[in-house]
């Protein structure tokens, strides 16, 4: 598998588990966005679908607006770093 393969198909894993801890929270990206602050429901919706590449300030926002640790947050993705050339 090529990187940039790779690195979509790991940000829409994340993305995954995104959207499953903020269903756990609210059933809406507006609901949660507008009320926790953090990050938009437009960038919480491109994470979501692996769309966008991040930068660590935004993964602070994200754990913000999610109400949870960064920890928390990763605690059941795993990083996939096997691709070949």
């Amino acid at each position: 598998m090529k990187q940039t393969n790779l690195n979509h198909q790991n940000l829409k894993e994340f993305g995954d588990i995104v959207q499953k801890i903020r269903k756990q929270k609210s059933s809406s990206l507006n609901n949660i966005a507008f009320t926790r602050g953090g990050v938009t429901s437009a960038t919480l919706s491109r994470i979501e679908n692996g769309l966008v590449d991040f930068k660590f300030s935004t993964l602070l926002k994200l754990a913000q607006t999610l109400d949870i640790t960064l920890v928390e947050l990763f605690e059941n993705y795993t990083y996939s770093n096997n691709y070949e050339d």
